[in-house]
């Protein structure tokens, strides 16, 4: 209903004095992004994406909290969670805060807010059945479980998972880092990627918002490697982990009874003979599983590789430039049409033409500027 609000009129409303025209069918989509708190940023902002434009135009942004880093929809897409490095709270932990989407024009209105009772939260993700939300907590080594009740609000945490261990990086790896938190589609079993460990923990996920080690409780990657974030293949077979330290992307088999993965083969993000300095990011899939991207901060690119799903095994396509410095977070829109690619440390969104048969990639002309950008959503 609300994959891009489309509607058989156009009418023209006023929300906070701003003048917005619904969507036409087909030609606009609501993007959220979340930020940082550097240089200005406004805290969440709602953007408006014309595809026969190419453009963005802000429609809102939401000033409460302290760096809105990361964001989740929620299964039915009627509700936005999104972490924060500080809260409105005092406690001094960071915290996760509940919007309702207005089904007619996308813009939030905040419901409530709980503290992660944690520092440094890094990522949030909602389980596949909408029950619970989980937060990854970097600064304080844990993940917290928060119950989401039927209005959308979220409950205090029902779970705090602290992390153990170390690594071999002396200055990234002294102790745990969980960088993100991924559901498996049935919502059994949880994936927390450890940067800070080279391990990828494994949890059954329990009624009432309790996780338990699963049978198999983690699956070990090579020293030094860090991993960060974590995607599932749309056919469960197959996962890949992008590996921020030694940038590399791990694919696994895995086994959907029990949650185990596999390692099947690790391959560098990186073009043959480059040596500087570059951290791995972000990954998805392209609509059809087709394809695989990830992107490179210092090398400044994203990889593009084709995926067997017979098999789980990468084909490296090539690598496109990102237009801007540190791409940490970017997206493919549900048609595959378009790639949206946040540059951090240069505050700009660069949007690009994506070729679904090849699924190569090319600047469409078009930027956008967000301060301290980190991550982008559709609705």
């Amino acid at each position: 209903m609300r994959n891009n609000l489309s509607f058989c009129i156009a009418l023209v409303l006023f929300v906070s004095g701003i003048e917005y025209t619904l969507a036409q069918p087909g030609s606009k989509d609501i993007i959220y992004a979340g930020t940082s708190s550097a240089r200005g940023s406004k805290g969440i902002y709602v953007l408006e994406f014309d595809r026969t434009l190419g453009k963005l135009k802000e429609l809102q942004t939401v000033t409460e909290g302290n760096g809105p880093g990361f964001l989740a929809l929620s299964p039915g897409k009627d509700f936005l969670y999104s972490i924060y490095g500080k809260g409105t709270a005092t406690d001094g932990n960071g915290a996760v805060m509940a919007f309702k989407i207005d089904p007619f024009t996308g813009l939030l209105k905040k419901l409530n807010e709980q503290s992660v009772q944690a520092k440094g939260p890094a990522h949030i993700s909602i389980d596949p059945k909408g029950r619970f939300a989980y937060t990854a907590n970097y600064g304080d080594a844990s993940v917290t479980v928060f119950p989401i009740n039927s209005d959308g609000t979220l409950a205090k945490a029902s779970d705090l998972v602290k992390q153990t261990g170390s690594s071999t990086n002396p200055q990234r790896q002294k102790e745990p880092h969980p960088h993100s938190s991924i559901p498996s589609s049935d919502g059994k079993f949880l994936y927390v990627s450890d940067l800070g460990t080279d391990k990828i923990m494994i949890y059954e996920v329990l009624d009432g918002g309790k996780l338990k080690p699963a049978a198999v409780p983690f699956v070990q990657v090579a020293a030094g490697s860090g991993p960060r974030h974590f995607k599932i293949h749309e056919n469960g077979n197959f996962a890949y982990s992008v590996d921020e330290l030694s940038n590399t992307i791990v694919a696994f088999k895995v086994n959907k009874k029990t949650g185990a993965l596999t390692i099947l083969e690790s391959l560098s993000m990186l073009p043959e003979g480059y040596k500087e300095v570059t951290y791995a990011s972000d990954v998805h899939f392209s609509p059809d599983g087709k394809f695989i991207y990830a992107s490179n901060r210092g090398h400044e690119s994203l990889v593009i590789y084709q995926v067997n799903a017979k098999n789980g095994k990468l084909s490296m396509i090539g690598h496109e430039p990102t237009g801007g410095k540190h791409p940490r977070n970017f997206m493919i829109d549900r048609k595959g049409e378009f790639v949206l690619v946040g540059n951090m440390n240069t505050d700009n969104v660069v949007i690009f033409n994506r070729d679904a048969k090849t699924g190569l990639m090319k600047p469409n002309g078009q930027q956008y500027t967000i301060p301290g950008i980190t991550c982008l959503i559709q609705l």
